[in-house]
């Protein structure tokens, strides 16, 4: 039995849906891990993770295009908001998404649909590096 815990470092440019299917998957490639559960834990509350499309960016586009009708950044609308105007609708955003992800592992590859793709959901404009801890349970 198998249980390893990581947390990896993503560097992201601003407010988007970043791809990190690949990253995550050569992570599980790296630990040799065969069958099992993965899982994968964000940890900030004005980013989030998500399961999505990879095939087509207007999708990509759709999605934040909606999150902004969803949740306006409009500054009088909230108490908070000491980071500035997209402060409080990150969190909002946060939670109303995913704060971790749990992908089954089998004869080590990861069990996603041909189209799915990992993505980091940042919610603030300005750069970052956040963290993501992966956790894996089996062999």
């Amino acid at each position: 039995m198998k249980n390893i815990l990581e947390t990896l470092s993503f560097k992201v440019s601003g407010k988007g849906m970043y791809e990190i299917t690949s990253d995550v998957s050569n992570w599980v490639t790296q630990h040799i891990l065969e069958n099992g559960h993965l899982n994968l834990f964000i940890q900030h509350t004005s980013a989030s993770l998500t399961i999505m499309e990879n095939a087509s960016p207007d999708v990509l586009e759709d999605i934040n295009s909606f999150f902004l009708k969803l949740v306006p950044e409009n500054s009088s609308l909230y108490k908070h908001g000491y980071e500035g105007d997209d402060d409080m609708p990150a969190h909002i955003k946060y939670m109303l998404t995913q704060t971790s992800l749990t992908i089954p592992v089998s004869k080590g590859k990861m069990i996603l649909g041909t189209w799915q793709g990992i993505y980091l959901f940042e919610h603030r404009y300005q750069a970052k590096e956040r963290r993501i801890t992966l956790s894996f349970i089996g062999n």
